[in-house]
């Protein structure tokens, strides 16, 4: 068998990488964080154990990132959907309602991802953070913000404390109250957005289905030569093992 080629080899990386932020996700959705292992992750993306530990230091970095990749996509999502827009308003309407619809739909998640924000690395520098940081810079932006560079930091501060009141245990505050507050302080009609009684799917239900926001490829490629990018250590060069 003729070696694979240096982008063969990449893509394998990149999907690897993508098929662990999705398991990571999804396990400490069902599981949470502390009930969840890296092996967990590892055998639910198809991974061997060792190839977290070449993509991510630890297990909370590797949530974080999940985390972040899952709200940067569906804010991306929210903004970007139909019908198209350019509109300050609408799209600070949207970015709110897609932040506070994934506290809603996913809790548990959402939870330990606030908790880890606690410890004492704080965020987590990755693509993922940036991307999602970029987004919401430029939602305030486009809402009209003279000085963005105070006026991010607020709504990214207004938003976890409002996933925060959502998430907390046996006193959680109601997606309706916050969102009024929100839209209240940036001025926003309550039609804007995407309201809480109007995001249910057509069977009455929240779209779950995470896979859109994973770039896992094509699913129907034998497991065996997506899940294993045999030209990969199982560290960083520079780790120890």
């Amino acid at each position: 068998m003729s070696p694979r080629s240096a982008s063969v080899n990449e893509e394998l990386r990149r999907r690897s990488r993508e098929r662990l932020l999705q398991a990571a996700v999804e396990l400490v959705s069902e599981r949470g964080y502390e009930a969840t292992t890296l092996a967990d992750i590892a055998d639910r993306a198809g991974s061997a154990r060792g190839l977290v530990s070449y993509y991510f230091p630890g297990k909370r970095q590797l949530v974080q990132s999940a985390v972040h990749r899952l709200m940067h996509r569906s804010l991306e999502e929210a903004l970007e959907s139909e019908p198209p827009t350019q509109d300050g308003r609408e799209r600070m309407a949207r970015a709110i309602d897609a932040i506070l619809g994934l506290a809603r739909d996913r809790p548990v998640l959402m939870r330990q991802h606030m908790a880890g924000l606690l410890q004492a690395e704080g965020f987590v520098q990755c693509p993922e953070q940036k991307r999602l940081a970029e987004l919401l810079r430029d939602t305030v932006a486009r809402h009209g913000s003279r000085d963005v560079d105070s006026d991010y930091p607020m709504l990214r501060s207004l938003l976890m404390g409002a996933v925060y009141a959502m998430v907390l245990p046996n006193v959680p505050m109601p997606i309706t109250t916050l969102r009024a507050e929100l839209f209240k302080r940036y001025r926003l009609d309550p039609a804007m957005g995407v309201p809480p009684d109007a995001v249910l799917a057509a069977d009455g239900t929240h779209r779950m289905d995470l896979s859109r926001f994973f770039a896992t490829g094509d699913e129907s490629e034998p497991a065996a030569q997506t899940a294993r990018p045999v030209t990969e250590p199982a560290v960083e060069p520079g780790q120890s093992k």
